[in-house]
């Protein structure tokens, strides 16, 4: 079927609020490439909103997904357990930096994974209260739904949010709000809101992903473990975005050398297979019961499969090394368009975890969205996906794969120059 007929498809089955307004479908793809129904070529730099930074189809990935396919597909874990659940468990507690001997649980989804975050904190402390973020983001179950600090379009039409949620800011200068403030407004919210008696867990992105890609100082990652250790409570971070290798380390977290009690991920561990892990200090991952933590499809076997062929993958191809370059360029090409263009300012990059924001006024900061909208809109128009996020709707945020071509990755971005040049008319006189 063309694109056209799949329209017609999508406007007539898909519920309006699951509907993609991209008018192109999927054909088939190859690390950065996607070609449509209609036969048309198109360059990523969403990678599936971070889920691809091996790229699309990676030959190793597919060779070992296709070898489980011939064996098992799904058994349920919990009924009949297979090697690929507990080999990526040991894999997992050998690389992921949190406290003591680490233990893990696979799930489906980041929410998931934060959900049962949350119920383990819980189980672990016999507290109930989480502190979130402003700008933070942790899936559209319920419950992280209440932990995301940003309403629309995640919240705005389902009602009421469970309780036992609070909000804290973000260290984010460019709009504000110092790293001294966010403590201080941290500092105020277990004073005024949430008693630390009754509070389980400080939830945290060490990168903000849909908040705008934010990196958190390390000095102030390290207050909140002394804040966590000092009243007993547990350091959640969420990694489902800036984890497996998007900032030049398998997880952001170690850039500061803090060792959180939990760490959840997702997205890019299985190169577009379903599957996602709560990875914590053994003491706290077996504080509930037999059976209290999985579901009928947490850890299946040919994600599973995806997972170690993934992590093999980043050792035999140096994928952080490669990330790290990827970051380099970027910052290059971002910094040259900072001095050209009056629109694009603060530019920033852990690694390839990179991204810009367009303004109206750089002098005030002024948020621009609807540039943002334009200019991604323009990018889909020339052949190239590109995203847009961030609390204000203006930040241009960079996912290609971290195995992208040079030639691939320069053709990208001249089209994002092209495509601004097109939306703002001259460039900077200044």
């Amino acid at each position: 079927m063309n694109n056209a007929q799949l329209n017609e498809l999508k406007q007539r089955y898909v519920a309006n609020g699951a509907a993609s307004p991209a008018t192109q479908f999927a054909d088939r793809a190859e690390n950065a490439l996607i070609w449509d129904a209609d036969g048309n070529r198109i360059i990523d730099f969403a990678g599936g909103i971070g889920v691809l930074n091996i790229g699309h189809r990676h030959p190793k990935v597919v060779e070992a997904v296709k070898a489980q396919l011939d064996k098992v597909m799904h058994t349920c874990q919990t009924v009949m357990p297979y090697e690929g659940y507990v080999k990526v468990a040991e894999k997992l507690s050998q690389v992921t930096p949190v406290r003591g001997h680490a233990k893990v649980m696979l799930a489906n989804s980041g929410a998931e994974a934060l959900e049962n975050a949350v119920k383990i904190a819980r189980a672990a402390t016999g507290k109930n209260n989480v502190i979130c973020f402003d700008g933070g983001y942790h899936g559209r179950t319920f419950m992280t739904m209440a932990m995301n600090g940003k309403v629309a379009p995640y919240a705005s039409d389902f009602g009421t949010m469970p309780g036992n949620v609070f909000r804290a800011p973000y260290p984010v200068p460019y709009h504000g709000v110092s790293e001294d403030e966010a403590i201080r407004g941290l500092k105020m919210a277990i004073k005024t809101d949430a008693n630390p008696r009754d509070t389980a867990a400080i939830v945290l992105e060490p990168v903000l992903g849909e908040g705008g890609f934010y990196p958190a100082p390390a000095s102030f990652l390290k207050a909140i473990r002394e804040i966590c250790d000092e009243h007993g409570m547990l350091m959640i971070v969420d990694e489902v975005q800036s984890g497996f290798g998007r900032t030049g380390k398998l997880f952001a977290i170690e850039h500061s050398g803090v060792e959180p009690d939990i760490i959840t991920m997702a997205k890019s561990m299985a190169d577009g297979m379903p599957i996602s892990a709560v990875v914590g200090t053994d003491k706290v991952m077996d504080a509930s019961g037999p059976n209290s933590l999985g579901g009928t499809y947490t850890g299946n076997p040919l994600s599973c499969a995806a997972t170690l062929a993934v992590l093999d993958v980043f050792e035999e191809e140096n994928i952080l090394e490669k990330s790290m370059a990827l970051g380099d360029k970027l910052a290059k090409r971002f910094a040259q368009w900072q001095r050209d263009f009056d629109c694009v300012d603060n530019a920033r990059n852990m690694g390839a975890m990179a991204a810009l924001d367009l303004v109206s006024d750089k002098s005030k900061h002024t948020p621009d969205a609807d540039l943002a909208a334009a200019l991604c809109k323009k990018a889909r128009e020339k052949g190239l996906i590109l995203l847009s996020c961030g609390l204000y709707g203006n930040t241009i945020r960079f996912l290609m794969p971290v195995t992208i071509e040079d030639e691939i990755l320069e053709e990208g971005l001249d089209l994002v120059e092209a495509a601004l040049t097109e939306l703002v008319g001259s460039k900077a006189t200044a």
